[in-house]
């Protein structure tokens, strides 16, 4: 099983990193510690890190997975405001996103979100498509909902968040089934 590379949606084209996209993700959303807060790793502070990040991504999809990532441009455009992942697992398909902070609160990541997870139950192996997030970062909760997940629970101390702190912390869990 393999992800389309390249998606559209009515507003945003999703497409395979490229290492050359360093410098423009580092701007757009790689270096602001409001948009990482709440993600696995902390915001980069050089170029160098971040493109050996983009090479791993890359190898990815030219190594067939399980791991894949696109990066998020508003349609017509080539240049990068976020960026959404898949992890393909047995009969399931863990997602996770991040976007620039000067496009929240437009719907974007609902948009890509929505078009993945119909991707996804295209596939006969998928049977559950998942996400999780911080259980104080609402936003994000409020996206796994609007795209039609359904609340699971909240898991205990299941995910560090490095910008935070060193301890995990509570997350909510969402998910979709057929």
């Amino acid at each position: 099983m393999r992800p389309p590379e390249r998606f559209e949606t009515p507003r945003l084209a999703g497409r395979k990193p490229r290492v050359i996209d360093a410098p423009e993700v580092f701007q757009a959303y790689a270096s602001d510690p409001d948009a990482t807060r709440f993600l696995s790793w902390k915001p980069y502070t050089a170029l160098e890190p971040l493109t050996r990040f983009l090479s791993d991504r890359v190898r990815d999809w030219e190594q067939g997975g399980p791991t894949f990532t696109w990066l998020l441009c508003i349609r017509g455009d080539t240049t990068p405001i976020g960026s959404i992942g898949v992890t393909l697992d047995g009969h399931g398909a863990m997602f996770g996103y991040v976007l620039g902070k000067n496009y929240w609160g437009r719907g974007y990541t609902v948009e890509a979100l929505q078009f993945l997870m119909d991707w996804a139950f295209t596939e006969p192996e998928i049977f559950r498509v998942w996400a999780y997030c911080d259980a104080e970062n609402s936003a994000s909760a409020r996206v796994l909902e609007k795209a039609g997940m359904l609340y699971e629970g909240r898991w205990r101390r299941w995910q560090a968040f490095p910008s935070i702190g060193p301890e995990p912390r509570d997350c909510l869990m969402y998910a979709k089934t057929r």
